[in-house]
């Protein structure tokens, strides 16, 4: 999600302790809310019938989503002026990326208050008890004027640099440092989870040589298997009272392929067994619950058993017990964004270790949402079908889950996926203000007729920095270079990088890599050749994220960004290349990491 959506984690938030005045039983409502979809002409009813707009932006796997549900809306005062002064609107924001981005900060439930004209009124996070929320809705009767949580945004003066400047940079760092918890590990100590980005960068400065990062990044990794689901696997979202031990039990998508991926990353650097058990846990989670027949993959798994009740005490029992029970709900939409995380994830996972039964599942799915969820051009769509899409995230991690296939396979059919979804971006998701192209790219294609604006998200633009400059490391073509620039534009403006505190990782993620050369490990030897594949295999387990590994098999003609001519030699071989440095022909397998980490140490 991200997290994605998640870059703050996405979390369903109790921020009021539930009231006793009003609160009824279900039952007991005179008048039961009619909720409706987000519709584009949802402000025109409005008008019409002289109504403002409730939006309650909820989550299926949302313990506090259903609390509210189940006492607020419920109520008979609070349900008697929602129908008689207001168009109730309810979305699942897994299924509406757009909004779920724009809100994002909120949490879930988030709960947006609108005028008729589509001006926000107040916005709400977390839990409203049915006392507060009937008083919320009647002070916005009686004075429609926008509150202090709906005022408008400041206008942003996007800056002209395509890297941090070095004074914001250095911030960013210390910012970083300063919010890594050395007690329990994991960045931030109200709530627990495992930020994906700060314990990627912390594993490249490890690669460096940098003993405090190689630290952190180990710590975190160790005091996140707490969060691990020890019967079925997979990660539980985030932990409360600011420790490991107080879980919040539901299981999204963003949250596994973020986890499993970077487990195996670092496994591949610190080689501790923990860590692979831990992404193996993660994946024979998403391959017994998280999967359709199909091969492809769900979106998420309820915190509850029962709609509302805390369910802390059935995530105790054993498999056979909690069966008894039954089983917490399951989202069973298949969204191409969600199956681009799960790909990437078991890819990184299969590079790890070289077990083929993951790079198989990876081209399953990958299969499926080609047949199901592509469109024209190159780009995918959300669901089945998109009344409000395309969305950017579902074009932008197919593309990096492509990528990553192409990175697993040599096989050249996978970039050119890649390169398509590169297209499709730069086609359908420019950010304009006014008509007018600005720095960064939309969550959701610009369209006139569209409620919900066309903005951009943080976490997606460092992606499309990454993912673009990645593929411009592979094809050459400047283009994608230039879109990549272009994120990191919207990235480097101060305003926006300040958003996100503590958590910004992503951004020196990606200035990182725009500035730097990866690691670059070509095997040069026929496709059929047992030891060009096992020089692949060990290339694609070298320890950093940030390389490039091709495979040159003659038959197939030049790579695509072919910088250097090969010597024809009778035996199969790898050259690697970092720090502008370029190794003699490596014959043996095990000597690939080696000479490369030569290279690569900072001098």
């Amino acid at each position: 999600m991200f997290r994605a959506i998640f870059s703050l984690v996405i979390v369903c938030l109790l921020l009021v302790p539930p009231a006793q005045g009003i609160e009824t039983k279900p039952s007991e409502a005179i008048q039961k809310i009619e909720w409706g979809p987000w519709t584009d002409d949802v402000f025109e009813r409005a008008k019409a019938e002289k109504k403002f707009v409730i939006l309650d932006l909820e989550a299926v796997w949302c313990h506090w989503c259903h609390v509210m549900d189940e006492r607020t809306y419920a109520n008979p005062k609070v349900a008697k002026l929602m129908t008689s002064k207001y168009i109730a609107v309810r979305v699942d924001q897994d299924s509406r990326p757009d909004l779920s981005n724009k809100y994002e900060e909120y949490g879930w439930p988030a709960t947006i208050i609108f005028n008729s004209d589509g001006t926000e009124l107040a916005k709400r996070s977390g839990f409203i008890p049915p006392e507060e929320m009937a008083s919320l809705l009647e002070a916005i009767i009686q004075d429609p004027t926008p509150g202090p949580s709906a005022k408008p945004k400041a206008k942003i003066s996007y800056t002209a640099s395509t890297a941090l400047p070095a004074a914001l940079r250095t911030e960013l760092v210390q910012n970083n440092l300063a919010g890594y918890d050395s007690k329990l590990g994991s960045w931030g100590t109200s709530q627990k989870y495992l930020d994906w980005d700060s314990v990627e960068l912390s594993l490249e400065r490890a690669k460096r040589g940098d003993a405090q990062a190689a630290n952190m990044a180990k710590f975190t990794l160790d005091q996140q298997i707490n969060l691990l689901d020890p019967v079925w696997g997979g990660i539980y979202q985030y932990s409360t009272d600011g420790d490991w031990l107080h879980p919040h039990f539901e299981k999204i998508m963003q949250v596994q392929g973020e986890n499993l991926r970077v487990y195996a990353l670092g496994y591949q650097q610190f080689r501790d067994p923990k860590h692979l058990q831990a992404a193996k846990a993660i994946y024979k989670y998403l391959t017994s619950f998280l999967m359709s027949p199909d091969g492809a993959f769900l979106t998420s798994q309820d915190a509850d058993i029962v709609k509302g009740k805390h369910s802390d005490w059935y995530f105790k029992l054993d498999d056979q017990q909690r069966r008894k029970h039954g089983i917490p709900r399951i989202d069973k939409n298949i969204y191409a964004r969600e199956n681009g995380w799960a790909i990437s994830g078991i890819l990184a996972l299969y590079a790890a270790t070289g077990d083929k039964q993951y790079r198989d599942t990876a081209l399953r799915a990958a299969n499926w949402i080609i047949q199901h969820r592509a469109l024209a051009g190159g780009g995918f769509s959300h669901n089945e079908k998109d009344t409000f899409g395309p969305y950017l995230g579902d074009s932008l991690y197919m593309g990096r889950a492509f990528l990553s296939l192409y990175e697993a396979t040599g096989d050249r059919a996978w970039l050119s996926r890649a390169e398509d979804a590169e297209k499709f971006i730069a086609l359908h998701f420019e950010h304009k203000i006014g008509g007018i192209i600005a720095p960064g790219f939309s969550t959701v294609e610009n369209k006139s007729t569209s409620a919900v604006s066309a903005e951009p998200l943080l976490e997606e633009n460092v992606n499309v920095a990454r993912f673009s400059n990645m593929l411009f490391r592979y094809t050459g073509n400047k283009q994608y270079r230039a879109m990549a620039e272009n994120a990191m534009r919207y990235l480097a403006t101060p305003e926006i990088a300040y958003k996100r505190r503590i958590l910004v990782a992503g951004s020196l993620l990606a200035d990182q890599e725009l500035a730097t050369e990866p690691v670059h490990i070509t095997v040069v030897g026929g496709k059929q050749d047992p030891m060009a594949s096992a020089l692949f295999l060990e290339s694609i387990r070298y320890p950093t994220s940030y390389k490039v590994v091709e495979w040159f098999d003659k038959k197939e003609g030049p790579l695509p960004n072919m910088e250097v001519e090969f010597p024809d030699l009778p035996v199969a071989v790898a050259f690697g290349c970092a720090n502008k440095r370029c190794s003699l022909p490596i014959k043996k397998p095990e000597n690939i990491a080696k000479i490369i980490d030569s290279f690569t140490k900072d001098n």
